[in-house]
């Protein structure tokens, strides 16, 4: 039996995040972090991004047992009991914790009929593509969100023949207005790779995927990117609300339980600001919300009222984004230089914003959260 005061389920950043604002309230009393990943908590971001062009491994880690944390890797809590304060590894070891904190992330969405693809998502994923990218390699890249058109970027960088299948319009459609997202996948075919949009993976096997509609991609490796389903079973098995993520109030708290937090990708929270509730997948939430659970574990009390924002690099195009960010709502945008330089404010149908796409427009992120804050109608002269 392993005793702790502070117990974290999940070895991401969200959990690095939760312990080390544990420590800054709480100096003396045990943490104990367990997580499936074999290796410790580190940076996300740089496994699409700055690993591709030069970047040290070395400075990607967190350095969460600095912290006085224990680090119990490679392990995965697989039951709960919140009312005996008890938890169970998939090794059958046991924890008796006074605390618990749920942040468990989540699985990556997986093709069906498919062998032999990355889903790409771990430290273990990124070394293993980097080894595969050898100049003239080929790769099929499944999905064009976030993930997808990041790797796809990152591998015709590194010399490599990429081909994106993906259902959507084009790229990051879900995000983008449709006359941007057709900007950007007409960039990506500009610097040499194939899209196929409006086309799905139907098989995957022997070194070649299979289209729905029949067509055949010879393939020396296939990188799946398309989103994740939040790990919410275990908390729906111990007798906490699951609707989308795991329900949580505004300090992190699940179940209306004084001892049980959950945080980050897999939490469902309330936005003061926006209204509802939602779920978020990027590092600016994980680290935040995991810092605010963290100090409420300790006794904190701060209300998470943040608006997280994200960011994305594809080729030289670049944007952060804050709010929601959605291509189904209406836009108002404000272009310095048409597609390549501008802001885009996602609004209501009484015009107040939602969101901003601040594309190739940097250090306006502060400005966009103030304005979604206001919930006051704006007009593209009132654009950040």
């Amino acid at each position: 039996m392993v005793s702790t005061h502070y117990l974290i389920v999940g070895g991401g950043m969200t959990g690095d995040a939760a312990a080390k604002s544990i420590r800054e309230h709480d100096a003396d009393r045990s943490i104990t972090l367990v997580g499936d990943d074999p290796q410790p908590p580190y940076k996300r971001p740089p496994l699409t991004k700055g690993l591709w062009s030069g970047g040290d491994e070395a400075k990607i880690w967190c350095g969460t047992a600095d912290f006085g944390v224990e680090l119990r890797l490679g392990r995965r809590i697989v039951a709960v009991d919140v009312d005996a304060q008890r938890a169970r590894d998939d090794e059958g070891e046991e924890y008796a914790w006074e605390k618990l904190l749920l942040a468990t992330g989540g699985r990556p969405r997986e093709i069906e009929h498919a062998d032999g693809v990355v889903y790409y998502r771990t430290l273990d994923d990124y070394r293993r593509v980097r080894a595969q990218a050898v100049e003239g390699a080929r790769f099929v890249v499944t999905g064009g969100g976030f993930i997808g058109s990041e790797i796809a970027a990152a591998l015709n960088g590194a010399g490599c023949r990429v081909t994106m299948v993906f259902p959507e319009a084009g790229i990051a459609s879900r995000l983008l207005p449709a006359a941007l997202s057709d900007f950007v996948t007409a960039y990506y075919r500009e610097h040499g790779v194939e899209v196929l949009a409006g086309e799905t993976v139907a098989a995957v096997e022997h070194g070649a995927v299979r289209t729905r509609s029949g067509r055949v991609l010879e393939a020396d490796a296939v990188v799946a990117g398309l989103g994740i389903e939040p790990n919410t079973e275990l908390a729906r098995a111990a007798g906490l609300a699951v609707d989308g993520g795991i329900v949580v109030d505004e300090y992190g708290r699940a179940g209306g339980r004084e001892h049980v937090f959950a945080a980050g990708d897999v939490a469902s929270f309330p936005s003061p600001a926006l209204g509802g509730r939602f779920r978020v997948e990027h590092e600016d939430h994980a680290k935040t919300h995991g810092k605010v659970a963290g100090a409420n574990m300790a006794g904190a009390e701060i209300p998470y009222d943040h608006i997280p924002f994200f960011y994305s690099d594809m080729f030289d195009l670049g944007y952060e984004a804050v709010g929601e960010v959605d291509s189904r709502l209406p836009t108002i945008a404000r272009w310095d230089e048409p597609d390549r330089k501008g802001v885009v404010a996602y609004v209501d149908g009484a015009g107040r914003p939602r969101g901003f796409l601040l594309w190739n427009t940097w250090d306006k992120v502060e400005a966009a959260r103030d304005l979604i804050r206001a919930a006051q109608p704006i007009g593209e002269a009132m654009l950040v």
